[in-house]
């Protein structure tokens, strides 16, 4: 198969044409600085712009800058990322503003090289915030571009291979707009986004490339990008306690590194417990149970895991282990649960009625 690597030369007039008529309306666009690029682009790391959208306003509300997401305590942060998942975003957000605030006087670097050096910022988030906020010509390579220089150019290697990233990102710096990066870079993201779908029939009449796009040329865009697959995911099953004590609820916090690292969460166990060994779990935490009953099943897809959870919602009387944290409704509604302990969540808010 024939690369095509001269289209992307030919895109870049008529993307900003496009751009300029079709251009999606985001908060972060409307109002520009480096630290709302920065934030809404960790935000929209594996998430869409429409669950973002919400999220974000909020976020800004309460911390608009970077000193103020420097200072914020980590439980306040969690609860204001509640919704958003991937919590490591937000822990990463935190560190690296309070290292901007230490050695850039809160003002966040103006280079891709000494932006990558912040926690939780990749060459793509980097190139993101260089382009748009200061002008630096690097192409902010993410699916979207990927997918739509794959097809207009008709690349069959496999996008998810580093080197060929690496490939793209050359060839994709070449052909970006040097008078204009950041607004090509949106544009490219736009049309990725809009139009060169990433799942069923690209909408090729929209595109402003169709008449040179290999790949709509040859009847390949249903076959472009090409992706390794995916392995399995591997299924893990847990038993998951909603254990009450005098009108409080039992919670604790994850380990510091791993799934969900640092997060608070109901106490669980590996296993698909029956009702007895529940009990003798419960025992063996040091608490009396008086009553115990099943409160439903779930299920939650990490990216390769998925949880099979069930649940029990206990009452008991003891202290159980020190890592053990008993709250009232009040507490717990100040927590930032993970959404997947979701189910859990809503027949706790019932429990602690």
């Amino acid at each position: 198969m024939k690369e095509h690597w001269e289209n992307l030369e030919a895109l870049r007039e008529p993307l900003l044409d496009w751009y300029g008529a079709h251009r999606r309306s985001m908060p972060w666009r409307e109002e520009p600085s480096p630290y709302r690029t920065w934030v809404s682009e960790i935000m929209l790391q594996q998430t869409r712009v429409s669950a973002v959208l919400r999220y974000y306003e909020r976020f800004m509300a309460e911390l608009p800058d970077v000193r103020a997401l420097a200072a914020v305590s980590e439980d306040r942060l969690f609860k204001l990322w509640e919704g958003l998942g991937y919590y490591s975003r937000a822990k990463n957000l935190r560190r690296a503003a309070q290292l901007v605030t230490e050695a850039y006087g809160a003002e966040l670097p103006r280079s891709c090289a000494e932006l990558r050096r912040l926690p939780g910022i990749g060459d793509y988030t980097a190139s993101a915030i260089a382009s748009i906020n200061f002008g630096e010509p690097e192409p902010a390579v993410d699916g979207n571009l990927l997918r739509v220089a794959s097809r207009l150019c008709s690349c069959a290697r496999d996008v998810t291979d580093a080197r060929v990233k690496r490939f793209f990102r050359k060839k994709l710096a070449g052909s970006i707009d040097r008078e204009c990066p950041g607004v090509w870079n949106q544009a490219m993201m736009d049309l990725g986004a809009t139009v060169c779908l990433p799942n069923g029939a690209p909408l090729c009449g929209d595109c402003p490339g169709r008449e040179f796009c290999a790949a709509y040329r040859e009847g390949l865009t249903e076959r472009l990008p090409v992706r390794a697959k995916k392995k399995p995911r591997r299924a893990e099953e847990r038993t998951v306690f909603l254990l009450v004590r005098d009108g409080a609820l039992a919670v604790r916090r994850r380990p510091e590194t791993g799934l969900l690292a640092g997060l608070t969460e109901f106490p669980n166990t590996e296993g698909n417990l029956d009702e007895a060994s529940a009990r003798i779990t419960a025992a063996q935490w040091g608490l009396d149970v008086m009553k115990l009953a099943p409160c439903g099943t779930a299920k939650h897809v990490f990216t390769h895991i998925e949880w099979q959870m069930k649940g029990y919602a206990a009452e008991v009387a003891g202290d159980g282990p020190a890592e053990f944290r008993w709250v009232d409704a009040e507490g717990f509604e100040m927590l930032a649960i993970p959404s997947a302990f979701r189910h859990f969540s809503a027949q706790a808010r019932g429990l602690l009625l």
